[in-house]
This record gives C-alpha cells, structure tokens and sequence, in this order.
C-alpha cells in the first residue's frame, strides 16, 4: 500500500529522500545551502524530529521553505502537500524515484499532512490536480573554447552535443516554489549547459553547487539518449547521467540515461529496447550510491536479462563514472577489453566447457581410423554412426553379421561381402543388440558369424544381446549403460551394432524423440571413440531415408549404405546413399548372394561398369524429378543447393550433376 507511514519506514524515516534530491555531501545537523532558491548562507539544515519521528529541514533564512521530505519534494516539484490530489502525486513521486516498489495500484492513502490525519479510500478519491509545468526562459550562446575544452576531454565532439541537442546557455531564468523568480547567468567559472527537449530543458552547471535545475515538464519517464538508438543493435548501456552517454556515444556505443541512478526505470520501455539489443547493461557511478542503485535495478530488472558492469574506478569524486573512465585515458578498445572480461565472466561456464572443443590448426586432431570402408572409400570411422537401412528379407542382418565377423576374425581371408573391416588386434569390446529377432533367431545369426570369422569359439570380448523383452525405455538404458561396463573391463569398444534402432522409439516420426536417440548415440560414439552401427529396417525414399528418425540418422551418420533386391530376387546389392569423405556414387555397386554349398552368404563382386552409369543415371533421373516434380521452374543455383542437400555432396559434384539433372528432366 502507498502510503507516508510505508514511505518513512523504507526510507531510513524521510532521511534517504532528502539524500537522493540534495546534490552535495552535506551532513545532518551541519548547515547548507538551501537548493530550492538561490541561497548565499548556509542557514539550512536537516534534523531528526523526536516528536514526529521523522527527518526534517529547517532553513533558518527562510522558514516558507522549512517542512518534512513530503513537503520538500512538493515544492521541487510545484507541488501542495495540503492538496490530496498533489499530495498523492508526491508519494507516487518518491516511490518511483527512490524504486521503493510499493504497490501504486492501492489508493487508500494516508495523508498526514495537518495536525488531524485524512484517509482518502477508493470511495472517497478527489480528482488529482494536473501535474503544473514550471515556467522558464533561456539566452543561447555559442560555445567558447573553454567550454568545448570541457565536454572534449570526455571524448564529446561538437557533432555528438548536436546530435543530442545540447546547448550552451548564457543565461536561464525560473520560478521558485513560491512563485519568486530567479535566474542564474553563465561565467567562465560557472558554465550553464541546457539538454533541451520537446517540452523542456535540464539545466547542468557542472561547477555550481545547485547543479542541476529543470524547466518545463519532463514528464513521467524521462529518458535521455532514447531518439538517438538505432532500430537494432548489440548492446545497450545505461548510464548514470546524460554527460555519460555522450561519452559512450563518442566512443561508438549505444547508451541512454533515465532522471537519476535512483530514479525508477519502467520495465515497458526495458522490455521493447530487449527485442532491440542483445544486451542491455546497467553502467553506473562506482560511489557508494551508484553502485547500490545499480545492484537494486539489475534486481528488479532480472527478468528482462539486465545485467550490471562495475568499472574499474575508485569511485571518488573525480573517478567514479564512464565519462572519468575515458577523461583519465583509457580508449574505445580499452572498454571493449573491459567488456569482453564482463562477457568471460557471465559465460565462464560455457567458455570453461567449449574450449576443449576449441580446433587448434597448429596441433591437429588424431584423424579417426577407419574401421568399415568399401573400395577405399570410408563408411564407418572412429566416433561416428554407420547407417544400414533397407527393406524387409534383403539381408541386411547377415550383411551385419559379415562386418562384426571381420572384427572377431581369426585369420586373413574370409569373406566380409565386399567391404574392408578393421581387424580388433587389441581385443577391444565388439557389442551386437538385436531388437527384433528371437533368441533362437539371434543365436543361429552368431553361429553364423563365428563361422565367417573362423573362430573357433565366441570370444570373450564379443558380447551379443537380444533386447526384444524389454521395453523401449530400458532397451536405450541397458545399451547405455552395458556399453560403459564393457569399456572399462575391455579398455575400449571397437565396434557397436544396434540392429533395429526403430524400436528404441515408440515412433519413428516422432522428431523430439528421433532427435534424442541419434544424438544419444553420436555422442556415446564420441566419448567411446567407436564406430556404433545403427541398422534401419525402411526401405529408402530414392537417395533419403523415410521418417524423423532415418533423417536424422542421415543428416549425424558418417556413411549410410542401403540394400536392395536386384532384378534377380536371390541376389542382394549394397549401394551407397551417403558419404561424408566423397561422393555415394563413387561407391561400386556391391552383389552378394546366399551360397548353398557354403551356407552363408557370398560375395558376387561388383557390378559392372555399364550398370553402375546406368545407376548413376537412374539415382540422377530420381533426383531431377523428385525437384522438378514439385516445381515447375528452378534457377542453376537452387538446383545446385537442392542437390547438395539430397546427396549431400560439396558444390563441385553438385555443379555436375545439375547440368546432368537438367538434361533428365
């Protein structure tokens, strides 16, 4: 509730109020010169009433001016403590100014004001008196040259007080409170300087003790530097004072000021100027009072990501702010320095956490070893996801079974269908998790694989489990975890097969979860730094895996072979859809068949030459009609771009096969 017993309670009993609106270091008890008129003597002092239990001023000169902090904001701000409507007006005042956030919505103010209190509720509200504007004239003149020697040594140029519409002023005339005029005249010694506005002028003399005076009316959210920001940029400062953002202004930054450090900043204007600038920075005095304002607003300002930067000054009177900070030498790229260890130190964690992942050219990386390649050509490496994808009975299990027997074999010679296997000379863990085939099923396919490998026993290190009991969930946790035991027992992991990764999921279109699985396993791959298989059971749409999940394994996945019936149903053929390190059509077209005789699978060589233009040209004919077949008209560029995108080659295969794409279509 908004009221003058909840106002004096937070501030310190009226004595913080009279802090924030009499510039100078006075003392209580000590006498001062008066601010509210042009006062000679110092016959003014503030004094704790014990009767009334608040902080009063008592100027011994003149006693019109005499009264508690509600009656000395009143007559700063043309305003009636006897009237309800001004009084209300005043703790609205000080509440905004001085942040106190009390709750302005509750009008059941107390105004204490007369010997008898006077309670005005919401029944019984007078209508406010508008806010009065305070009449004022002034007399420009130009800028003499110790004038613009002042504003210089901050770095503010002659562009940058145009630009902000400030002006020099010989003479600046105003009423007091009371209606008694007065006028204060420029002097070498004593410059005026007036930041003019729409509807009134602030008064700055830098070197008086009155410094700042105001005419007109600013109105209710004074913010100055707000007509020059641009429509968007990087970062925002908030200074302290409108000296301050000429400097940063000067200096290339984008800065505004509100009325005081202690004034109330509106979160509206904050939340439009967060959609323009990625950070917006408080940037106060580092005084006592500077600093405590801008710890309180970066407080209620949290929400809106205002931060706070303390610059490194000692915070007295000629070292306290921006404008010092730059007066004493220190240059746009000194600042900037300053800026980036504010970032460094806002985002230690992240950097902490992103510089191991930090290429250094000078000490490159351990190139991943191949451990599955076709002709030279890799398809599964180190820290990387091979995709075996195809339809139902093409034989991609046993074509599976071919690449862990080459892991476990025993000797040179055997058959791997066509690829090249990496032998596991160091008996590292070889993992197969089989997620729809029967036990009984499984146990014949590893019979079969032992025997590829001429092994004459399963070794210890190779480790084959069927998950089809267990639910999706557990399935991923059991792989997981199985995978770290065996990695520590064997110190490492040479190969992964996951021979139906579609029912990790409970749908392979559902994105979010397609998403996780493949980034699961990318990163499993990475810290194990193994080769983990993921086998697919869809048939491919042309050269694209179907569903959220195969295109995610298509986009995380180092090479992606598919296998597909040839014309002759008892023969197989692997052709590659995707190769990270080349293009998929510099992989032959590999055959293999079921042998009788041998009873296992056999590798029939590659296909010929003829056939494998003639598949060049059939995945380009496929290519060119899935593009055009959505679009009537395509620019050279667009077609190279949607190439690169459905073989996901470099720009030079692609440039090819757009002018052999277009003849297709």
């Amino acid at each position: 509730m908004l009221n003058k017993d909840e106002i004096l309670k937070r501030t310190n009993n009226g004595l913080d109020i009279f802090r924030n609106y009499i510039p100078g270091g006075w003392r209580v008890g000590r006498n001062f010169l008066n601010p509210l008129y042009e006062d000679r003597k110092a016959s003014c002092n503030i004094y704790f009433d014990r009767r009334n239990g608040c902080y009063r001023l008592k100027d011994f000169g003149n006693d019109a001016c005499s009264g508690d902090c509600f009656s000395f904001v009143g007559q700063l701000k043309n305003l009636h403590c006897n009237s309800a409507g001004d009084f209300v007006e005043i703790l609205k005042i000080i509440n905004k100014d001085l942040s106190l956030g009390l709750d302005g919505s509750d009008s059941s103010f107390v105004l204490s004001v007369s010997p008898k209190p006077v309670k005005v509720n919401e029944t019984s509200k007078q209508p406010e008196s508008p806010k009065k504007t305070k009449p004022y004239s002034i007399e420009q003149k130009s800028f003499s040259i110790r004038e613009t020697a002042f504003w210089r040594q901050y770095g503010i140029t002659a562009e940058t007080l145009k630009s902000y519409r400030v002006v020099s002023l010989k003479e600046f005339r105003s009423e007091s409170s009371e209606g008694k005029p007065f006028r204060f005249v420029s002097s070498d010694t004593e410059p005026i300087f007036g930041y003019v506005g729409k509807r009134h002028v602030k008064i700055y003399r830098p070197f008086s003790e009155v410094r700042f005076l105001y005419g007109g009316n600013l109105g209710d959210n004074y913010c100055f530097g707000l007509e020059q920001l641009p429509s968007k940029g990087d970062t925002l400062f908030i200074a302290g004072g409108e000296k301050d953002v000429m400097s940063l202004a000067a200096h290339g930054f984008h800065t505004i000021c509100f009325n005081s450090e202690t004034s109330h900043i509106p979160q509206s204007i904050i939340k439009k100027l967060s959609y323009r600038f990625k950070h917006i920075i408080l940037l106060y005095d580092t005084d006592k009072t500077g600093l405590e304002a801008s710890l309180k607003h970066e407080q209620q300002l949290s929400d809106l990501g205002v931060k706070r930067l303390v610059l490194p000054l000692a915070g007295t009177k000629q070292e306290k702010d921006i404008s010092d900070y730059f007066r004493l030498g220190n240059t746009r790229e000194n600042f900037i320095t300053l800026f980036i260890e504010f970032l460094d130190a806002i985002y230690s964690e992240t950097m902490a956490i992103l510089k191991p992942c930090e290429i250094d050219f000078n000490n490159p990386p351990i190139m991943a070893e191949m451990t599955v390649s076709i002709n030279g050509v890799p398809l599964g490496t180190q820290g990387n996801l091979f995709g075996i994808t195809g339809g139902e009975g093409t034989g991609k299990s046993n074509y599976v079974g071919s690449l862990i027997a080459g892991c476990i074999r025993q000797s040179d010679g055997i058959d791997t269908l066509g690829a090249t296997v990496q032998i596991n000379k160091d008996d590292k863990a070889v993992l197969l998790y089989d997620t729809e085939q029967s036990e009984v099923q499984l146990y014949k396919n590893i019979s079969g694989i032992l025997k590829r490998g001429k092994a004459d026993a399963m070794p210890a290190y190779f480790k084959a489990y069927c998950l089809t009991g267990m639910s999706r969930k557990e399935r991923m946790q059991a792989i997981i975890q199985s995978m770290d035991r065996f990695y520590y027992q064997f110190n490492g992991i040479h190969l992964v097969v996951i021979d139906g990764i579609a029912d990790l999921v409970r749908c392979a279109n559902d994105e979010a979860e397609s998403v996780s699985v493949i980034d699961e396993l990318y990163r499993l791959a990475g810290i194990y730094k193994t080769c983990i298989v993921c086998v697919l059971h869809f048939v491919p749409n042309g050269m694209k895996l179907r569903c959220h999940l195969g295109s995610e394994l298509q986009r995380k996945a180092a090479g992606i072979l598919s296998i597909e019936k040839d014309e002759e149903p008892q023969i197989s053929v692997v052709k590659a859809l995707k190769v990270r390190d080349g293009s998929p059509l510099d992989v032959p077209l590999i055959q293999f068949a079921w042998d009788r005789g041998k009873a296992m699978h056999v590798y029939l060589g590659e296909k010929t030459k003829e056939e494998k233009e003639k598949r060049k040209e059939t995945e380009l004919t496929g290519v060119a009609r899935s593009i055009f077949g959505k679009q009537k008209f395509c620019t050279y560029a667009d077609l190279c771009e949607q190439i690169q995108f459905i073989l996901d080659v470099s720009s030079r295969p692609a440039h090819f096969s757009a002018s052999l794409s277009q003849n297709r279509a």
